[in-house]
């Protein structure tokens, strides 16, 4: 069972009713977050609710879809978090882990999302669905709808990587590629949308890729035997996993199954796209849209978020912080990780490591602090980023 019992606007907090579908709050157009009846699933008791499925949906109480006939799954979820003892030697950091999530199904953290995303869609009656992507999010969508017989619309940039529209294409997708960026991207899905009666499973722009994202912080929690990090520095496109982590956190304090203590949470984004550093150094609510983005990091390349503020919400009151990387600096970072730990990673897992030297310079964490880095996908989707290596 689901102990789902409505949603909620994460602004307004307006309540809507869970089993129909809904997208933004139709009051205020931001995200509506889905909630649970924390109170029952305490009494039930964690050892009840916390399954040996070696998948996200061990969680699957705590999770929206009601019937777990429509649970489409691919395996997604549970994924190693590696102790980096190689390279926290040297950086001096003895408690150095990267969550490693390019061993999802489709490569990258975004199977988490879709799966969630593309399950409850299908409890509610979906048959078509449209996604604007970057890329990871386009294949992750493209695999699940395949495997529920859903039928499938992507919308890519022009200039996206090679491998990511051929894995949509060869997953029964049907792809149009769009010049310019992601957000131009997300005004045609939109307008398609609306056009032909498809579901929209943007970022954030419906209630559950949130819910497939938050896993990762159960997972956090429960593979430090139910404590939480010092530090989780993460690379921040559209959010969502950042978000849902420190959505559950909360949920978990409220079982009962940790504490108050928090992590402080840490964007990294690109300096050629970097609207949430700004908005953060600015004390700003909301982040203004970043004009001309350009970066490598494909997943980085997000000039606006739609939950911009839920992200500046999690880093102030977990006394985090937003940084941007140089391009060199991120595929740098990238290339120590694979040579000190066999972590082939992705442009915006280097990200992280190159966020983390900056934060060591600058005094804002300690060595001696335990520190979580998150490799979001796998670099293999990112041919032409690499082709430096042959020269």
């Amino acid at each position: 069972m689901s102990y789902l019992t409505h949603l909620e606007c994460s602004l307004c907090g307006k309540e809507y009713e869970a089993d129909s579908l809904q997208t933004l709050c139709p009051d205020c157009a931001r995200p509506l977050l889905a909630r649970y009846d924390l109170e029952a699933a305490r009494a039930a008791g964690r050892d009840a609710l916390v399954s040996d499925e070696p998948s996200m949906w061990r969680y699957r109480p705590l999770l929206p879809v009601r019937d777990a006939a429509y649970a489409v799954s691919l395996g997604e979820g549970f994924t190693p978090l590696l102790h980096a003892v190689r390279l926290g030697e040297t950086l001096g950091m003895p408690n150095l882990y990267i969550k490693d999530e390019s061993l999802n199904p489709t490569g990258s953290f975004k199977a988490r999302g879709l799966a969630m995303a593309i399950s409850r869609a299908q409890e509610l009656g979906v048959t078509e669905v449209v996604i604007p992507s970057a890329g990871n999010a386009a294949g992750a969508m493209s695999a699940y709808a395949a495997r529920a017989g859903l039928k499938a619309h992507v919308y890519m940039p022009a200039d996206v990587p090679m491998p990511f529209r051929q894995e949509c294409r060869a997953l029964g997708a049907e792809v149009t590629l769009v010049e310019g960026l992601i957000t131009d991207c997300g005004r045609e899905a939109r307008k398609e949308a609306e056009k032909h009666g498809w579901f929209d499973i943007s970022t954030l722009k419906e209630p559950y890729r949130l819910e497939g994202k938050k896993t990762m912080g159960y997972e956090l929690a429960e593979q430090f035997g139910w404590e939480l990090p010092d530090v989780v520095i993460y690379p921040t496109g559209g959010g969502t996993g950042l978000i849902g982590m420190w959505k559950a956190f909360e949920e978990m304090e409220a079982l009962g199954w940790i504490g108050d203590h928090r992590p402080r949470m840490v964007t990294v984004q690109a300096a050629g796209c970097a609207p949430i550093p700004r908005a953060f150094q600015a004390g700003a609510e909301f982040a203004d849209p970043w004009e001309g983005a350009q970066t490598v990091a494909a997943g980085l390349r997000v000039p606006a978020a739609v939950g911009d503020f839920l992200i500046l919400r999690a880093l102030r009151e977990s006394g985090g912080t937003a940084v941007a990387v140089s391009d060199d600096a991120l595929m740098a970072a990238q290339m120590r990780i694979g040579r000190y730990e066999g972590i082939f990673a992705c442009p915006e897992g280097g990200a992280t490591l190159a966020a983390l030297e900056m934060l060591l310079e600058q005094g804002w964490l300690s060595p001696d602090e335990r520190v979580v880095l998150f490799n979001t996908g796998t670099g293999l989707k990112y041919p032409g980023v690499f082709d430096y290596l042959d020269a």
